[in-house]
């Protein structure tokens, strides 16, 4: 049986250069969690682990159907109150308390899982595994359409020095914020050292 990798299917996507660059990206499906707060902490980690949980159900079902699939990289949508925090962009996020941080995490989907799946999934999660948080995942489509982006090597802390290299092509193409901050994690940073790894900053433009 073939194994769908979503990482190679769509290797622009999951790729970007280390320096600023504008992409297209195409409609994307994704099973998703929100919240809020500090990334380092629990609920941000249980958030996680629900997420992961509902995605492995669906692999495994899809399997049993003759469809199975790598669990795609995990991703972020990032944002703050832009009324609360005047002045505030998302280079100067470290600005804003960690506690104000609001997120969605992603995790594409093929397109052969459908949402009743993920429903099903859910349930199987709630029920069979007691991962309550899993009630709170939900179908997500996104189409970020003209975006720019770059690689990020480093640690998270050093994303704002990146995302200003952003700002200012952005500011020399004259063109204007049109979406959430997005993040893709191509290293598993529970398990990657701060200095190796490696991430793609995307912000959606006109």
């Amino acid at each position: 049986m073939d194994k769908l990798d979503l990482s190679k299917k769509y290797r622009s996507y999951y790729s970007a250069k280390n320096r600023p660059e504008l992409v297209v990206i195409e409609p994307s499906q994704y099973i998703s969690i929100t919240g809020k707060g500090d990334p380092s902490g629990k609920p941000f980690a249980d958030n996680i682990a629900a997420l992961y949980s509902t995605a492995y159900v669906i692999k495994f079902a899809c399997k049993a159907n003759g469809q199975d699939f790598v669990v795609a990289k995990l991703e972020g949508l990032w944002w703050f109150d832009e009324n609360r925090f005047a002045g505030k962009t998302i280079d100067t996020s470290v600005e804003v308390p960690r506690s104000e941080w609001e997120y969605r995490l992603l995790i594409r989907m093929p397109d052969f899982v459908t949402e009743t799946d993920v429903q099903t999934a859910i349930e199987t999660v709630v029920d069979r595994k007691g991962i309550t948080l899993a009630k709170n995942v939900t179908w997500y489509t996104m189409h970020e359409g003209t975006c720019v982006q770059i690689l990020h090597v480093g640690p998270f802390d050093t994303e704002p020095e990146t995302l200003r290299i952003i700002g200012a092509f952005t500011e020399a193409n004259k063109l204007s914020r049109n979406g959430k901050h997005h993040e893709i994690y191509l290293s598993d940073f529970r398990k990657t050292a701060p200095e190796k790894l490696k991430t793609i900053l995307r912000e959606p433009v006109k």
